[in-house]
Order: C-alpha cells, then structure tokens, then sequence
C-alpha cells in the first residue's frame, strides 16, 4: 500500500506519494499525460538542475534569496545535476507544450530537497517551488534554455568527438587503401577506374564538412533564453538576473552560453534549435551515404561487387550456415533513418512558435537529444566494428577493373568516341578484351599499354 500526503496547487487539493520529493502539480501533470511513459531525458534534468542551482545563487548575490534558502536549493539542484533525483521526474515528455510540467516538476522536487536538508518536512513550502526555487524565470524561458543547454553539451562531449573519431579512421582507411585499383561506378553501371583510397578520401571529407556544419549551425544554442520570463520582457526578474546566471551555468559547463540579444526572438522562435536539427540530418543524410556504399561494395562475398570484405561480428542467419551481413552498416542506416525522421518532427514543432511562444518544446528536446544521442552510439559502434577491421579483396578489384568496358573511354583522344564505342559494343558481343580489338584496329602495342594503364586513369595528365 502506498501511503499519500495531501499537498495544493491553485485548483485544488491532490494526493501525493508520501515520500515523493515532487508536489500538486507533478502529481496533477501525472495524471493529465499518461501518454508515452517517456520521461525528460537526462540531459534535460541535468540542465535544468544547473539553472535552478545558479539562479538561487544569483538571486542571493542580489539580495532576492538568503543565504541558507540559497544555500539549500544549490544543494538540492546539484543532487538533480548529479542524476541522484532522476525517480523524481516522471512528467511523460507529451505534455504541456511550454515545459511548464516539467519546470514545475523540477521547482517541486528541487524545493522539497531542499526543506528536508533544512530539517523542514515535505509539502511544507518552507523553501517554495514558485517564489523560491522559481524566483526570476518563467518556464517560458527556463525551459527552451534546458533544451539548448542539453543539446549544446550533448553536442559537444558526444556527437562531435565521434565525427572526428569516424574521420580519423576513414581517412586512415583512405591511406591503407592508396594504391588498390577499382572500378569506378555512376549510375550503379562501370565507370572509370578510380582508387578504392581515393573513395575514401571522399567519404572522410564528406564527415569532415558534417562536422563543420554541425559546429557552424549550433552555435546559435549558445544564446539563452533566461531572463525574458513570460512573453520575452523580463517581468518579474533583476535586470542582472540573465546575465549572472548565464555567466555561471557557461562557467561550469566551459561552453561560451550568452544572453539572448532579442528575447522576443529567444521565446517566440525556435530557429538555432531548427538550424540544429536540420545539420544533424544532414549529417545522417551522409553516413547513410557512407553505410550504404560499404554494404554495397561488401556485398557477395563471391556473387556481389565483393570489392571489400567485412569484419565478422555476428553470424548473419539463422538458416544460412557461413553468412555474414554488414549488420553494422544497417544499423547505423537504422540511426540514420530514425535522425531523418526526428527532424521532420522538429521542423513541425518548430511552426508552433505562435506569436510570443513555441507551444510544442518538449518534443522537440526529446527529438534533438534523441539524435544526437543515436547518432553518437552508432557512429562509435559503426567505426569500432566495422571501418577498423574492414579490408579490401585487391584480387576482386582486379578482376572486376580488367573485364570492365569502361576503360575504352581511354581510347577516346586516340581513335574517337565513335570507333571506342564500336570496340565496346563489338567486346560485350564477342568476348574479346579491348585489349585485342583495339590491336586488331591498328593502335599499336606500346601505346595502348598507357592508354589502357588504369592507374594513369585515376590522375589528371599533367
């Protein structure tokens, strides 16, 4: 049996789990949204706790807190920070689109803690969520700030480390690969031959320019909300209120968070969160890219294209004896897919900026940690079990350049785009190398060794 104390909010009376550090409005937003049993992830509590704890602090520099109601709500928002609370939050992330739930949530939990460590008895409101805990904000702003701060230090500690990691390990896959030989392929038909390095050097660039436009397109995260309250005019907030805050939580966190230069914006918009979004599916866009061409090129092993060979992490089916499947590679496109679809989300949720507020927040947090989340697990997973031990079958790729008909495009310089095309219709009909027809047509021996050199082919002729 569990045992309830009774605790008020403005409509009324609700019954709370005796022991629950949350209060009448956790308890109320409980039962309003039982709809996914997802709850804030822990990213955003652990932003949250940071701008509960520095604005209690700033708000007793201003002369607003005492030092021991202070004192007590640092250290109860640094138990949130620390993640000793997270049972605490239960609100489902489909909720009031504003965060106000879950603001409140935090006020509650943060004020509770913060009376017991004071010796005062929970639901007492010694240490008040709202004229305490809450002094200065609004979820208006604090809220959209956790989402930016969460995203900002995800960003930074998870997502971008692994680009540079992937970018190491395909640029050391384009150096261990330099001098092997292939066909080259547009339109999924033969094509000029290229070096299997050369393929991923592009691939390397094209993660280096996914991590550039990640940097570049965040950076606008970095501009807090805090300080406009309700509607972007900073009602019922110290003019210095924003700017200590701020200064504190970038302190701690060494990330370069700033006020907002337009509140109205801040709050009525959420483009850098957009902005975001769109750079991080851009980024899936080219790991799909990057995947898919692996599991193509590893396909067979002997009936594929078979150009690389896979490192073998699990076996591939359940009937087949001996299959192996670049489960990796799927499972990063999965990640890939997921990201594509979360963007989609946010850009919906990012039309609700109905005049002074967005109205849709929490899903779009939840989608952006989410990606970047996923993006960061599969990149590191991708790159561990599959890139480092991924190698090239030189002999296919052989194999596969000498029987290609490409090569013909050599021949154009000497004998014309009308008699190469002559030769590669007359090789795919009869067999022969265009090696021979080409001697048969009177190119001579020693030319056509250069002409038909493929290495010469993967460079511009001086």
């Amino acid at each position: 049996m569990i045992n309830y104390r009774i605790e008020r909010d403005s409509l009324g009376e609700m019954h709370v789990p005796e022991e629950a550090l949350y209060g009448a409005q956790t308890a109320r937003a409980i039962d309003n949204f039982p709809i996914s049993g997802i709850p804030l992830p822990r990213p955003m509590l652990r932003a949250l706790g940071l701008i509960k704890k520095h604005a209690a602090r700033t708000n007793q520099n201003l002369g607003l807190l005492s030092a021991e109601t202070a004192e007590a709500i640092s250290r109860a928002a640094e138990e949130v920070v620390e993640g000793k609370l997270d049972d605490q939050f239960p609100v489902d992330i489909f909720q009031t689109g504003s965060g106000t739930s879950s603001n409140m949530n935090t006020n509650e939990v943060i004020a509770n803690r913060a009376a017991r460590l004071l010796g005062q008895p929970l639901g007492s409101k010694s240490i008040h969520p709202n004229d305490h805990v809450n002094l200065g904000q609004s979820s208006n702003d604090v809220f959209p700030s956790a989402m930016y701060i969460a995203s900002s230090e995800q960003l930074q500690h998870n997502l971008l480390p692994a680009l540079e990691q992937l970018l190491q390990q395909l640029a050391a896959k384009s150096e261990e690969f330099k001098d092997v030989l292939k066909i080259g392929r547009t339109h999924l038909q033969d094509a000029t031959p290229i070096k299997l390095g050369q393929v991923f050097s592009g691939y390397a660039r094209q993660v280096e320019l996914a991590h550039e436009r990640l940097s570049i397109n965040s950076s606008g995260l970095y501009e807090l909300p805090l300080g406009g309250t309700a509607v972007g005019t900073g009602i019922n907030t110290h003019p210095d209120f924003a700017a200590g805050t701020i200064a504190a939580i970038a302190n701690e966190t060494a990330l370069p968070f700033r006020e907002a230069s337009n509140h109205f914006e801040a709050q009525g918009a959420k483009d850098a969160l957009i902005a975001t979004s769109g750079s991080l599916k851009g980024c899936a866009i080219s790991l799909f890219k990057i995947t898919n061409d692996i599991r193509f090129l590893a396909s067979g092993p002997r009936c594929g294209i078979g150009e690389l060979i896979l490192p073998a992490v699990q076996p591939g089916s359940s009937i087949m004896p001996g299959k192996i499947n670049p489960v990796m590679a799927e499972s990063l496109m999965q990640v890939c897919a997921q990201v594509i679809g979360n963007d989609a989300t946010v850009a919906l949720c990012g039309l609700s900026g109905n005049f002074e507020l967005n109205v849709m927040m929490p899903v779009m947090g939840y989608n952006i940690l989410q990606s970047i989340e996923l993006l960061s697990h599969g990149i590191k997973a991708f790159g561990e079990k599959c890139l480092e031990g991924l190698q090239a079958d030189e002999k296919r790729c052989a194999d596969l350049l000498e029987q290609s008909l490409a090569l013909v495009t050599a021949l154009v310089p000497e004998i014309g785009y009308d008699r190469a095309t002559d030769l590669a219709k007359q090789a795919h009909k009869t067999g022969k190398t265009l090696r021979e027809l080409a001697l048969e047509d009177g190119v001579d021996a020693e030319r056509l060794d250069k002409l038909l050199d493929p290495a010469s082919m993967t460079e511009p002729k001086s």
